[in-house]
């Protein structure tokens, strides 16, 4: 059984939107996805085979105020308005609808990663939890912290998958997947450094201690969880994909131009799952 992960990345998540167009231009599909943040969106417009609609996401919507601004954290405390993205926008009667009659009927299975606000565990949502009109799951995914407020679902906060789980590849090893295609959103060679001013985050994490507590040790769990996948590439039993080069663009920093670049890299690097997939 193959998985595919996505870990996401704010912006830089257009690189795998080009990999998912390749794969709907030449059929490839896997038999699990797993989303972290961003990469949850993602996916979600690839199961649903919408061919460009996640870079549309990228290169047109974020470009608007509405979906990420100081005016929004102003005025609702979140610098990325999850509810615009995944509502305003995906819903049935939005600009850009997720066409959800294809994605339920995709026999793919699909697990989005957030993290419990409270706990600072990471929490694995289904494709059951999942409705028309109802993405809430992928907005939990997607609530970074400091940036965005935590979003409530089904009785609890949560918080950007990222945090407690960035890359999650024992999740998918314990689902039986033997092969596992990572997609990540920065270089290979990248690993994380230890969290930058602990003291804002703290600050905005105080009703949270356990995910500042996590959100603290994340470096730790990404580099090693890379190295991992890494191990089991060697062995030919996963592929990584990555960037070359992520100039211009950052989680919440986005230059069109930049990220019709990193689009057409995904777009190509996406030949290597021909390959790995058959």
């Amino acid at each position: 059984m193959t998985g595919i992960i996505d870990v996401g990345g704010g912006m830089r998540g257009v690189f795998t939107s080009g990999i998912y167009d390749y794969m709907l231009d030449n059929g490839l599909s896997a038999d699990i996805f797993a989303g972290v943040s961003a990469g949850s969106a993602n996916i979600a417009s690839f199961l649903s085979g919408q061919y460009g609609r996640s870079k549309r996401f990228y290169l047109e919507y974020s470009l608007r105020n509405e979906y990420m601004s100081l005016k929004n954290f102003l005025k609702k405390g979140s610098y990325v308005d999850l509810d615009y993205v995944y509502s305003t926008l995906s819903n049935s009667n939005g600009e850009d609808p997720l066409d959800y009659n294809a994605f339920e009927k995709n026999p793919a299975d699909f697990i989005v990663v957030a993290t419990d606000a409270v706990s600072g565990k990471a929490h694995y949502f289904s494709k059951s939890d999942i409705s028309q009109d109802n993405y809430n799951v992928m907005k939990a995914s997607s609530a970074l912290p400091a940036a965005c407020r935590p979003y409530f679902v089904k009785g609890r906060y949560y918080y950007d998958g990222g945090i407690s789980d960035p890359i999650p590849y024992r999740f998918l090893l314990e689902k039986g997947c033997d092969r596992i295609v990572l997609l990540l959103t920065r270089p290979k060679d990248f690993r994380r450094l230890p969290q930058k001013h602990p003291g804002i985050y703290r600050r905005f994490l105080r009703q949270f201690p356990e995910s500042y507590n996590s959100l603290m040790r994340r470096h730790l769990r990404y580099n090693r969880a890379l190295e991992a996948v890494a191990k089991l590439e060697r062995q030919s039993k996963a592929l990584i994909i990555a960037p070359s080069d992520i100039t211009g663009i950052d989680t919440l920093k986005n230059n069109r131009q930049a990220m019709e670049r990193l689009y057409r890299e995904g777009y190509r690097k996406a030949a290597a799952l021909r390959s790995f997939l058959a």
